[in-house]
């Protein structure tokens, strides 16, 4: 019944959230190419804004757990599962103090207006995950931009975003090179829960009425632990926050 239901709200929901994403392109473009970094990153962050409230016309609500208990003026390494694309659009405003970079597949750099241009422009790396050996490099780069200008990366190590929110083996290349070239970081385990139901039927119609909810663990200094540790932890503390599979 709620799939049937979901059909003519999600036309709506879909046509106001590419509205959004549409009319925010060309501010994108403005706010770099005119007045740079600090106004365009505020762009995004109001694109972002706008389509959380889209999200709440299929009745989603957000509840973010321990965001204060993470780390300032330092580089911060977000270590995440992975449901859906949502992650990343809450991510970005409600952890939007912390100057959210992602390391995304490359398809994503292309295609989609104000999502292609900020992953390209805003300090996000795209990696081909069929070549392993461009996707070193540039998350090198994405280490020593976070370790410069005390901003942070986001990774999912799972590698694609689980389907029924049980979360999937973590991959360790991608943290321990953003670990290994960002050596004053701090990790910040997040558990996401509920986020896969907004795509349970795939792209449409919306799943509705989802309480999504981020719960940022303990921060890990990278220094105070060898990787096999940390890597360990890290990801103890994620999928042991993740409780909707349970």
């Amino acid at each position: 019944m709620q799939k049937i239901i979901s059909y003519p709200i999600s036309v709506i929901y879909y046509l106001v959230f590419s509205l959004c994403l549409l009319v925010f392109h060309p501010i994108q473009w403005i706010c770099l190419n005119v007045f740079g970094y600090q106004a365009h990153k505020k762009s995004v962050d109001y694109l972002n804004f706008c389509l959380l409230r889209c999200t709440n016309l299929v009745g989603t609500t957000y509840k973010i757990e321990n965001r204060e208990n993470i780390p300032t003026g330092v580089p911060i390494i977000f270590v995440s599962n992975h449901q859906s694309m949502y992650d990343i659009i809450a991510m970005i405003w409600y952890f939007r103090r912390f100057h959210c970079k992602f390391v995304s597949k490359k398809e994503l750099g292309s295609g989609i207006p104000s999502v292609s241009y900020n992953l390209k422009h805003g300090g996000s790396v795209l990696i081909d995950r069929k070549d392993p050996k461009q996707a070193i490099p540039a998350i090198k780069g994405l280490s020593e931009y976070i370790e410069k200008y005390k901003r942070s990366a986001v990774i999912f190590p799972e590698g694609t975003r689980s389907k029924t929110g049980k979360p999937k083996e973590f991959a360790q290349n991608g943290v321990k090179i953003l670990c290994k070239y960002a050596p004053s970081a701090y990790i910040v385990p997040v558990s996401i829960n509920n986020s896969w139901k907004m795509v349970k039927y795939g792209f449409f119609p919306v799943g509705l009425g989802n309480r999504l909810t981020f719960t940022a663990h303990k921060a890990l200094a990278v220094k105070d632990y060898n990787f096999a540790e940390l890597m360990e932890m890290t990801e103890k503390a994620v999928v042991e926050g993740v409780n909707e599979y349970k």
